[in-house]
């Protein structure tokens, strides 16, 4: 069985970013079984589709308008999950997001099992602005709701001792959460 742990969206717009930093967060706090792949899908789009194809079981981070409180994280499953991927277009991303799922149905290679782990964005114009207070507090219980789904599907990831390090885990150099994000002035 391959899982594919994936998180979506741009980190140049503020809570756009919530999915990278999820799965970029995911990476630095645990270990994955064999079998089980991080990515930073970021804005990827259709370049995903292969990745996406030789899953048996995709579990995605990404930012949706749920409509509702700014930081409630929603769980979708299955069937609904490209309806939320497409319903409010937010970004290019989710809509190739969309079109990554019906091109691997297409290719007759959908994942058995999907599971989409959406954040409600509180601010999604604040170009080159970090992720909003309720978006940033949301990411560890993400991760837990993350941890459940995987349990589910018999993978259990193991907490590292020790969280990995800033600029060496999924994300490196300058675009990490720690180097890209840091705190400017008057904002919380």
């Amino acid at each position: 069985m391959s899982v594919l742990v994936l998180g979506i969206g741009n980190i140049l717009w503020a809570d756009e970013g919530f999915g990278v930093r999820a799965v970029e967060a995911f990476d630095r706090l645990y270990a994955m079984a064999e079998g089980v792949d991080l990515l930073d899908g970021g804005t990827q789009g259709l370049y995903l589709v292969n990745r996406v194809a030789e899953a048996d079981r995709l579990l995605v981070f990404d930012a949706i308008d749920y409509g509702l409180a700014p930081g409630r994280l929603k769980v979708v499953r299955g069937d609904e999950v490209p309806k939320f991927t497409g319903a409010k277009k937010m970004s290019l991303h989710q809509t190739g997001f969309q079109e990554v799922l019906s091109a691997a149905d297409l290719m007759g290679r959908y994942p058995r099992d999907i599971a989409l782990i959406g954040c409600q964005p509180l601010d999604l114009e604040d170009w080159g602005g970090p992720l909003t207070v309720p978006v940033a507090a949301s990411i560890e219980p993400a991760i837990g709701r993350a941890i459940d789904i995987l349990a589910e599907w018999g993978v259990a990831p193991v907490r590292r001792a020790m969280p990995l390090p800033p600029g060496s885990g999924l994300l490196a150099n300058d675009i990490d959460w720690t180097a890209y994000e840091r705190p400017r002035a008057g904002t919380g």
